[in-house]
């Protein structure tokens, strides 16, 4: 952990602006070194800013995000905003010399993402995260390591969900995140990215895939009258790993009764794992010659959990993981081992995710140039 206080600039301070706000100042408290000065909050409005920046516990409130990211206080920049100011802020942070702490997804486009990851390449020196907090689940992590140890044995199938509901009444009113000029890819832009990160971190690097996208409710009510959705409310996918082994993929944001499904399963020569995010604090273990499965209740022996709870079965959170996030980019930044997604690891979880959007049912090979 960084032994010298980082200034730290936050832009936006909605849902995840909140919880990138709660991590900052729960961070040394956890894991120790120096605890970071919060110097900058910006919102859409001064009044809003002074507003959060007391509730948050920043020093100073603005509504001039550029003044922000080249502000000399500021060594760490994070970015909550609307995903359609994701580039142009990103961008303007690294310029500035500053360390950025995007929230996914990355971009709007496929080219967009990689100009943020050539650029972040360019920045040597500069640490870049994007928050795919459900990668810093104490049982998610234990699993990683089980599949890294041979405990399932080699392996050879990969099936994924992720579900929710959020737009499952056909009343909702339509809004931007519904558009490819500000939300860009729907359902795979806003939950499925999350699973590809398992997926990618369980299994390896994607060789083949075959995917559809529907939209379940073509059109949405709006102050200014019926307006269209542009965007996936679903997609399927089939999957080839370079490994040679298959995998399944679905997400949908209209599925109704479904909340934070994130569930997955691997399938190894000598056993299986089986993951919800509904049930975070449980890992199902079945291996070769057992009756059934082993249900592993989270605890200190996991990573990472001991830091905040000494006790097994007491219960870790959404927050916690974005706390442990935020320890991962205070420890690259002060030289320890990356452990990302950075900007360009970010970039491969995009080409899956794009390269779903685009398939309409024909294979796409990943690692042929599908950018556009």
């Amino acid at each position: 952990m960084p032994q010298s206080s980082l200034g730290v600039a936050l832009i936006g301070t909605g849902f995840m602006g909140k919880c990138h706000a709660m991590a900052w100042n729960n961070i040394a408290t956890v894991f120790g070194g120096a605890r970071p000065r919060l110097e900058v909050l910006c919102d859409v409005s001064d009044e809003a800013a002074r507003t959060h920046a007391n509730q948050f516990g920043f020093s100073r409130a603005s509504s001039d995000w550029q003044a922000a990211v080249t502000d000399r206080a500021v060594d760490v920049v994070s970015i909550t905003t609307p995903n359609g100011l994701h580039r142009e802020m990103a961008e303007a942070a690294l310029k500035a010399g500053k360390h950025v702490w995007l929230e996914k997804p990355m971009a709007l486009t496929l080219s967009d993402a990689k100009a943020m990851s050539d650029l972040a390449s360019e920045c040597r020196g500069q640490a870049t995260m994007l928050g795919y907090n459900y990668l810093r689940n104490p049982a998610f992590q234990s699993a990683c390591r089980m599949v890294r140890d041979g405990d399932i044995g080699k392996p050879l199938s990969f099936r994924g969900v992720y579900d929710e509901d959020y737009s499952a009444d056909p009343s909702l009113p339509w809004s931007w995140r519904m558009t490819h000029e500000a939300g860009g890819l729907g359902a795979l832009g806003d939950l499925g990215c999350h699973l590809v990160s398992h997926m990618l971190a369980l299994m390896g690097p994607v060789q083949e895939l075959t995917a559809m996208t529907q939209i379940a409710v073509p059109h949405r009510p709006s102050p200014q009258g019926v307006k269209a959705v542009e965007n996936e409310d679903s997609a399927l996918a089939l999957l080839r790993f370079v490994s040679g082994a298959q995998g399944s993929f679905a997400t949908s944001r209209v599925a109704r009764g479904r909340k934070c499904r994130l569930q997955w399963e691997v399938h190894g020569t000598e056993g299986t794992l089986v993951f919800d995010q509904e049930n975070m604090n449980e890992l199902w273990v079945h291996k070769a010659g057992e009756a059934g499965f082993t249900r592993h209740l989270s605890g200190p022996e996991q990573p990472d959990f001991a830091a905040f709870c000494p006790a097994p079965g007491h219960n870790f959170g959404f927050n916690e993981q974005k706390t442990i996030e935020a320890r991962d980019l205070c420890s690259a930044i002060a030289g320890g081992k990356a452990v990302g997604p950075d900007f360009a690891q970010g970039y491969e979880i995009e080409r899956i995710i794009h390269a779903m959007a685009g398939s309409n049912g024909m294979p796409v090979t990943i690692g042929q140039d599908n950018d556009r």
